[in-house]
């Protein structure tokens, strides 16, 4: 099968493939036919080292399919569901998923079951980012790791749920907990960044400034639901016209700069909330003093997979769309093939598009 392969951390470009096989189904595996798959910034991430993620592996984890075989301790889904992939699903048992209600932050599934190698070429095992790989045509996932939904969904919408809205959207619905008539902040318009806008018009903020150093990302995210829209250097007037200097209610970071972190505290108003949606590398740092920190009683929250749950979130942001409330359709530029991965990931890193969907 096709399939688009990572060989060294540090290079631009993938390989893709068409001699890869999926390793033997386990009893508590589904097999997926994935049909869309969204080309994510955090798959660019992954390249550069920024996200840890050990070579050779199939990159993608924004994916949507069609189960075509179960193993022998699955009850609960069967051939021919149509699902969406989680790539940090919940184990269902633990205190994070069960007494704490945080099951977004299970790594049982994560660093357990996905963490095994998914895929052979050549005699080779290769693994899957993050515990998925769905640049293939076909994957394994154990059965925590997807999650069945109607089938008069269309499977290039639904693929998009499964990180980048989900990120965005839940970062301002179940991190920040926006909330009606309020100012928020998105720094960077693109896909995290268009759905985080989503989801603080679906909360009901009053004012929404986006700002991204790309000129053509302005009107895009007025489109998506931003009443303002501005170029860094525009910024701190948007801030004094909209807040009389105060600084915003709720700022969110999406895109995993330091600085741009640091931009997102400084604008945030005391007493205000400042979340961390994009993801940094390991070994950087962003400071502050000890004495802001205790003066301006901030809120400072990291958001991981937008904090969800995503057994019912999912269906959650998909009522949402069905209603008209959330638009989805729009947020895909480009319908393309795997044999255009490169180029796609070449305007990831300009940050030329929204999301572009792989059709296989």
């Amino acid at each position: 099968m096709l399939a688009a392969i990572m060989r060294e951390v540090g290079e631009v470009n993938l390989d893709v493939c068409d001699d890869v096989e999926m390793l033997d189904l386990g009893p508590d595996d589904v097999a997926i036919k994935i049909t869309h798959t969204g080309v994510c910034h955090s798959d660019v991430s992954a390249m550069n080292g920024t996200i840890p993620q050990a070579a050779p592996a199939v990159l993608g984890h924004e994916g949507a399919g069609i189960i075509e075989e179960v193993g022998s301790n699955v009850d609960d889904l069967a051939p021919g569901d149509h699902v969406i992939v989680m790539w940090s699903p919940p184990c269902g048992e633990c205190l994070y998923c069960t007494g704490r209600h945080q099951p977004n932050l299970c790594v049982n599934i994560t660093f357990g079951e996905m963490a095994r190698m998914k895929f052979t070429q050549g005699g080779q095992e290769i693994g899957g980012m993050a515990g998925a790989g769905t640049f293939a045509e076909k994957m394994l996932m154990p059965r925590q790791g997807v999650v069945k939904i109607d089938d008069d969904i269309p499977l290039d919408v639904a693929s998009l749920i499964g990180c980048g809205v989900m990120t965005g959207a839940g970062a301002a619905l179940n991190t920040a907990k926006i909330s009606p008539g309020s100012s928020a902040l998105v720094i960077g318009a693109g896909g995290v960044g268009v759905a985080a806008i989503q989801g603080a018009r679906i909360a009901g903020a009053a004012e929404i400034v986006a700002v991204d150093k790309n000129p053509a990302k302005l009107d895009e995210a007025i489109s998506f639901g931003a009443t303002h829209a501005v170029l860094p250097e525009d910024l701190e007037g948007a801030k004094n016209e909209i807040t009389g200097g105060d600084g915003f209610d709720y700022a969110l970071e999406c895109v995993g700069v330091p600085a741009l972190m640091r931009t997102a505290y400084d604008m945030t108003r005391r007493g205000g909330t400042c979340c961390i949606v994009g993801v940094g590398r390991m070994e950087e740092m962003v400071s502050f003093s000890a004495f802001e920190l205790f003066y301006n009683e901030k809120t400072l929250v990291g958001s991981y997979y937008g904090g969800t749950d995503a057994r019912s979130d999912f269906h959650r942001l998909l009522r949402l769309w069905k209603t008209g409330k959330l638009d989805l359709e729009r947020m895909i530029t480009r319908r393309i093939t795997i044999d255009e991965i490169n180029p796609a990931l070449e305007a990831v890193r300009n940050g030329e598009v929204v999301r572009q969907v792989i059709e296989f």
